[in-house]
């Protein structure tokens, strides 16, 4: 036996060696690489091992992101350089390669290869994500009846689920909720729209209900998903003229800025209604982070975001429930959603590489398909500064703005509406506006379950006697580009009825007649003063002749006018239970003028310019302009705060709007210097016999759902505010010659504003 010892050893010794010359027993072996692929300047890996060690290797071979797999087996990486050559690696195993996409278009037979009819559907993108659409036929169609003029509404709220949203909104009323209806937030596509004759397709944004991907506010996949979808769209045979509009209010307003910025063929028009100029501007109003609606805002958002069955939106938890298989698949990337309140931690300051090409300032001058512009000059949760953006569209043809008091949803009140109708019909259907009897009908039952109130009639007949398309395009042309309805909420039997009754049409923004404005000097013993041309602008450095110091607190008066930071129709309702109390003792100064010997026709944005000097490094102020009638009460007109470190502006400012870059806040000198407090646009008339108000205080209590993260102060900061020639002064856009349209309506009546008994401040104004 001896003689097999040698052989035996021999043998060992070779499978001993093989075994260490190989790669070793790992317990990982059999891990699962998953798959990779790319969506435009990303890269996302799905399928893989749960809590295994991942890396993104880039084209050149090093590292470009890496982590752990998630429980749902995913992974992603953001802010990638387009091109191919990217893989995965996944406990050291690789995975496939792939390419991250740029913003070119894919082969068109990813838009040829998908068809679709009415009903609930799901549609597949460039980077192989799908989004859950939901098509619904003008009011009264069939398939048979098409092709029909289309429009598109793109949302990330509960968009494309299959339930009624008229329905589900009463039933959510009676306190019985359908988990499939359809959110309010899109009621232009999903009720609207297909009563004034359109067919529409309702898209739920990437991470969000049951569409694939992760949620990312606004982001590069999911800006050019819609430049997918449009072109999706416009080519299914239903759809006439292969050309298709975008519609939408609020959230699926903003979208259609950078969709149409991207320029899909298939876009014939745009709709937004009540967008923001910037999200900055709406999430740090003034440089100060919006603890109100925006905090809320992203709150929900995320919380949309997770994962069904067991999170997200109803419908998406719902669809899972009955079985919806590809609702539950494209649930696998929803842990990899952006974590929007890190990014607001760690970009407290305007950063242009993150807010850029998510705001659609950035997209309007790329747009070149016609656009109707319409929102609200006292919008409580996105702002009213989002006319600055229509600086962007200067130069181009067929632009038109529509504007009007009052709040959110008052972009769909029946004046504006009626346009929104012969816009589409002039620009999509390419058909002249005749008179529709089912959106004349919808729409106060609209008004009724979402303020309380009927509203008037939409007019939908006004261009019916053209003679072709072309004779009413030149008819609808004839409207001035800005047009202002005024006094919303009065002039009716039904008080704060969302109607205006009364408008004034401009060719720019603000009017070209307002010339330099009005300054209004803040004077001693709270008076406001018209001043003498000499006097000029504030004279930072100049030692002032007279002063007045204030103690601002945040905390000396409720946070805001209405108990509603999140989205809420109370602030929509016709009489809003506002409480709108006046800062007291020397928590804030005011400044009143004479009675006005005529009308006063204000319509612009507006600057309150001070000549400020403050015992901290920085403090945070809000000026509120009001009216103060000739019987003694005060009607809300606009509001703006600053962070007064980022009291630098831009060489882009103008006399009326201070503008910055929000990137580089600097401590307050000690002794005076310029801070001026950029105001939200105004459109008003202070009638003959009223005063005009400026009141300055901390941040907070003039505004229903905005909040402010203004740090408390216990009233220890003093504040001092140059006064007379050469300290501070208001400017106001004011229209030579402007008149009301209408009397004086009642207090409180006027929507969007509260109104309150006037009471001086401690200063006199």
């Amino acid at each position: 036996m001896r003689t097999w010892v040698p052989f035996v050893t021999a043998l060992v010794t070779a499978v001993l060696l093989t075994v260490t010359l190989a790669d070793p027993p790992r317990a990982d072996a059999a891990v699962r690489t998953g798959t990779g692929a790319g969506s435009v300047t990303q890269a996302y890996l799905v399928d893989a091992e749960p809590g295994a060690r991942v890396r993104l290797i880039g084209p050149s071979g090093a590292i470009a992101g890496g982590g752990r797999v998630d429980r749902l087996g995913s992974f992603l990486v953001r802010e990638l350089a387009p091109g191919p050559g990217y893989r995965f690696e996944v406990a050291g195993r690789a995975g496939n390669t792939f390419a991250v996409l740029s913003g070119q278009p894919p082969d068109r037979s990813l838009y040829r290869g998908q068809r679709f009819g009415a009903g609930y559907h799901y549609v597949r993108m460039r980077d192989g994500v799908e989004l859950a659409v939901m098509v619904r036929l003008p009011v009264g169609a069939t398939m048979a009846d098409g092709p029909f003029p289309t429009v598109i509404e793109y949302s990330g709220y509960q968009a494309a689920a299959p339930g009624d949203v008229a329905v589900g909104a009463v039933r959510e009323r009676l306190g019985d909720a359908d988990p499939l209806a359809a959110s309010v937030g899109v009621i232009l596509g999903g009720a609207l729209a297909p009563a004034a004759g359109f067919a529409t397709v309702v898209v739920q944004m990437r991470g969000s209900g049951c569409s694939g991907g992760a949620f990312d506010l606004f982001d590069y996949p999911t800006i050019y998903d819609g430049y997918d979808i449009v072109e999706i769209v416009a080519g299914q045979p239903w759809v006439a003229g292969n050309k298709v509009g975008m519609v939408g209010i609020s959230f699926s307003g903003i979208s259609q800025l950078s969709v149409a910025g991207t320029r899909p063929p298939g876009l014939a028009a745009i709709a937004p209604m009540s967008i923001t100029d910037d999200l900055y501007s709406t999430g740090f109003p003034g440089g100060i982070f919006n603890t109100g609606f925006a905090n809320s805002w992203i709150t929900e958002r995320q919380k949309d975001a997770r994962p069904a069955p067991d999170g997200g939106q109803p419908y998406a938890r719902e669809l899972v429930r009955r079985g919806d298989r590809r609702c539950l698949n494209n649930q696998k990337l929803r842990l990899r959603t952006q974590n929007i309140r890190r990014l607001i931690e760690e970009n407290p300051t305007r950063t242009p590489s993150l807010l850029d090409h998510r705001s659609p300032s950035y997209w309007a001058s790329k747009v070149d398909v016609p656009v109707l512009l319409t929102g609200a000059l006292q919008d409580e949760q996105v702002g009213a500064q989002w006319t600055s953006i229509i600086d962007e569209f200067s130069g181009k043809d067929d632009v038109w703005v529509k504007m009007i008091n009052g709040p959110h949803l008052d972009s769909v009140a029946p004046q504006l509406l009626g346009s929104w109708y012969e816009f589409l019909n002039i620009f999509v259907a390419k058909r002249v506006p005749r008179f529709s009897a089912p959106l004349v009908a919808l729409a106060p039952v609209v008004y009724g379950a979402s303020t309380s109130t009927p509203g008037t009639p939409v007019r939908t007949d006004r261009l019916a006697g053209a003679r072709d398309v072309d004779d009413a395009r030149r008819r609808f042309a004839r409207d001035p580009r800005i047009q202002v309805w005024f006094d919303s909420g009065s002039g009716s039997p039904v008080p704060g009825n969302i109607s205006a009754h009364w408008q004034r049409g401009f060719a720019a923004w603000p009017p070209a007649s307002v010339g330099s404005g009005t300054r209004l000097t803040l004077a001693a013993r709270g008076r406001l003063t018209e001043a003498k041309p000499a006097e000029g602008k504030p004279a930072a450095g100049r030692a002032p002749s007279s002063t007045v110091s204030l103690r601002p607190d945040p905390g000396s008066r409720p946070a805001g006018t209405l108990n509603a930071v999140g989205a809420s129709q109370v602030p929509w309702q016709g009489l809003p239970p506002y409480r709108w109390l006046q800062a007291p003792g020397r928590s804030g100064l005011g400044f009143i003028s004479t009675a006005n010997d005529h009308d006063v026709l204000v319509v612009g944005p507006a600057s309150l310019d001070l000549l400020l000097a403050s015992s901290a490094g920085d403090t945070d102020l809000q000026a509120t302009l009001s009216e103060v009638r000739p019987d003694g009460r005060e009607t809300y007109v606009t509001t703006g705060q600053l962070r007064a470190s980022f009291r630098d502006v831009t060489a882009a400012s103008t006399v009326f709007e201070p503008r910055r870059n929000w990137l580089n806040p600097r401590r307050l000198r000690a002794g005076f210097q310029s801070v001026r407090i950029a105001l939200n646009p105004v459109a008003h008339v202070f009638r003959k016999g009223s005063r005009i108000r400026i009141t300055i205080t901390a941040p907070g209590g003039d505004m229903a759902s905005w909040r402010f993260d203004t740090p408390a102060t216990g009233g220890r900061i003093v504040d001092t505010i140059a006064l007379g020639p050469g300290g501070s002064s208001l400017v106001l856009p004011v229209v030579p010659g402007g008149r009301a349209g209408a009397p004086l309506s009642p207090c409180g009546g006027q929507r969007g504003r509260p109104c309150r008994v006037y009471r001086p401040a401690f200063n006199g104004g």
